[in-house]
């Protein structure tokens, strides 16, 4: 096949077939293009850009035969009077124009197909990825085309807003703008996921998700928002892992109110540990704080007063604060929770009790619901 060149990009002499003499005829009959040739061209500007040659080498090379072309078309011959040249001219410039127009909308057509199939494959990789549904072999190759070598630890970050995310969001973009900018070729993946943004990267790289959580933070005004950090895990499987860790753990800090910007799944593992035999977690609550029920106002006030009073460290000035009490206020309640339930929040061992079975309370949703 005979190429020619322009710049770096060979463009096949086939892409111009038929063009020359299309101009011919143009400058004789001044008519414009047929529309089954603009077609053609349209064909034509889509299988150079599926093939990887550059939109404007291809116009350029369009433009070249034009102008070699020109001298020797019938209608610019010097036998014809100026004004007909001038008519020929106009008619060739205007199927030139229509000519590089149906071109560059092939090549415009192409680029969007194939920037849709990108998003579809990225979005299907994804989808596999965080469900572990498909074959880890083949998911592991697919990764590598999307940065991530699965061979290796990831780690997965999640971050919720006061609204849902998805690619396109200002939030996706400003975030994903400064992660590029920060990280550059580092092997992240920024994505998101029933309207949460999730960061995956490899476990060695924990300035990543840091960083990450605090351009979250910082473009949603931190109004609302929360980034909770999976643990690393190993293999194709570690992502979905970690994503899951990191989902539980938005999830817990919902159910038990935490309130810290940013979950570290790792600082969270007794939770899922005390979750895990219900029954017997439930049997706690209701030997330990079932009598609160029998104060005024319902077991509700009280236990408030004793997750504020364990999360402050046990300083009551610290508790009172929280929940907007006065200390004597506050030693009042915990002297009712040591006179119903007959444990002391102040003894070092009753206080693992009470603290353990507050902690359950939370995690059942006791008491709104009957246990």
């Amino acid at each position: 096949m005979r190429e020619r060149y322009v710049g770096r990009q060979p463009i096949p002499e086939e892409y111009l077939d038929g063009y020359v003499e299309m101009l011919a005829e143009v400058s004789t009959t001044g008519r414009l293009p047929r529309r089954e040739e603009l077609e053609a061209r349209k064909d034509l500007g889509e299988d150079a850009a599926r093939r990887g040659y550059g939109l404007r080498p291809l116009v350029g090379r369009i433009l070249e035969q034009t102008r070699s072309a020109w001298p020797d078309l019938p209608g610019m011959s010097g036998a014809a009077g100026a004004r007909e040249t001038r008519a020929a001219g106009e008619s060739v410039l205007r199927a030139v124009e229509q000519v590089v127009d149906a071109v560059a909308a092939g090549y415009e057509r192409a680029q969007l197909l194939a920037v849709r199939q990108e998003a579809a494959d990225r979005r299907e990789f994804i989808d596999d990825l965080l469900y572990g549904r498909s074959d880890l072999g083949h998911l592991s190759a697919r990764a590598v085309r999307f940065g991530l070598r699965l061979a290796r630890s990831h780690v997965a970050a999640v971050a919720r807003g006061p609204e849902l995310f998805d690619d396109i969001h200002p939030v996706t973009r400003r975030v994903e703008s400064a992660l590029t900018g920060r990280f550059g070729e580092r092997r992240v993946l920024l994505t998101t996921k029933g309207g949460r943004l999730v960061c995956i990267a490899p476990d060695d790289q924990d300035d990543v998700v840091r960083y990450f959580a605090e351009q979250v933070r910082a473009a949603t005004g931190g109004a609302d928002c929360r980034v909770a950090v999976g643990r690393p895990h190993p293999g194709p499987g570690g992502v979905v892992h970690s994503y899951e860790e990191a989902l539980g753990a938005l999830e817990l800090a919902r159910t038990m109110g935490l309130d810290a910007p940013v979950l570290w799944a790792s600082d969270l593992l007794v939770f899922p540990v005390l979750s895990r035999d219900r029954e017997a977690l439930a049997d706690l609550v209701r030997t330990v704080l079932g009598p609160l029920a029998q104060a005024r106002g319902g077991a509700g006030p009280l236990l408030d007063t004793l997750d504020a009073y364990f999360a402050s460290g046990c300083v009551s000035a610290e508790a009172a604060r929280r929940i907007g009490l006065s200390v004597r206020a506050l030693t009042y309640r915990l002297e009712r929770v040591h006179r119903l339930t007959g444990a002391d929040p102040g003894d070092s061992m009753q206080r693992y009790t009470l603290q353990t079975a507050v902690i359950g309370a939370r995690l059942l949703d006791w008491p709104a619901k009957e246990l």
